[in-house]
């Protein structure tokens, strides 16, 4: 058995949580650095030439800085746009976020599937790829929300919650043609499931929203079986890329994900 080096759970924002969450679940001992890349937040408006330079170079440095045992790309954008790139620069497990296409072609009735992320996850070919090997007989309608992404973070700072804006970001999939059939959602991105139960609130009938951070946190459980976690769950560690003042309302609500420590590549909180 190794001793154990940290994990890195990775995003643009505070959306990785949805996923730490599910791996503090099966390993609740692992030490965990979250690293939020507020500088660069947010993703899902920005190129793809944007992302596959910057993701790499970031998590290269943070993988010098922190010498993790893993690395989880907790993003949807970033895995689709720069998960390959990622591998082949570093030299450390990669595990990445797809849409859960897979599942919701499995639950869906209807045959008729909801993609939600952000705009830049649902144009990605990746999904294409994704529907034509696991949902040839699915439609697939997407709808990309920035908004839905700014949201999630507001909820995570304790601001109060519009439920008219999730009905409208809904109504973005459900007014399409074929949206009436709509039985299941994919929640392409990682802030998402952090919503979920305004969501349900909000759709106009039953749906059934899907994600996929219960299997990324077997993967991640998986690859690291080989190591002696500690004892006691040490403090984790949530670090920013750049600080801003709004951030200390973050405090709260990371420290409910076992993230009591704080820390910013820009001054320290």
């Amino acid at each position: 058995m190794q001793k154990a080096r940290p994990l890195l759970v990775f995003d643009s924002g505070i959306g990785g949580l949805s996923v730490l969450r599910p791996i503090r679940a099966l390993l609740p001992a692992a030490p965990i650095v979250y690293v939020a890349d507020s500088a660069g937040y947010p993703y899902g408006t920005k190129s793809e030439s944007e992302i596959a330079a910057r993701v790499p170079a970031l998590l290269g440095r943070l993988a010098e800085r922190f010498d993790p045992e893993l690395i989880v790309i907790a993003c949807n954008t970033a895995s689709t746009i720069a998960l390959d790139h990622v591998r082949a620069a570093l030299d450390v497990p990669i595990v990445g976020t797809v849409p859960a296409v897979k599942p919701a072609a499995a639950l869906s009735e209807s045959r008729v599937i909801g993609v939600l992320g952000t705009e830049a996850t649902v144009r990605q070919a990746y999904v294409d790829r994704l529907a034509a090997e696991f949902a040839p007989d699915c439609l697939l309608i997407r709808h990309g929300s920035a908004e839905l992404v700014d949201l999630a973070e507001a909820k995570l700072r304790g601001e109060a919650q519009d439920p008219a804006g999730y009905s409208r970001i809904l109504s973005g999939l459900t007014d399409q043609p074929q949206g009436d059939q709509i039985d299941t959602i994919v929640l392409a991105c990682t802030h998402f499931p952090l919503i979920e139960r305004e969501l349900e609130a909000a759709s106009p009938r039953p749906i059934a929203f899907v994600d996929g951070k219960e299997g990324i946190a077997r993967r991640t459980a998986w690859l690291t079986r080989h190591i002696d976690w500690p004892a006691e769950r040490p403090n984790g560690i949530a670090l920013f890329t750049r600080w801003t003042a709004r951030l200390e309302r973050y405090r709260q609500g990371l420290a409910d994900y076992g993230l009591t420590l704080m820390e910013s590549a820009g001054r320290a909180p």
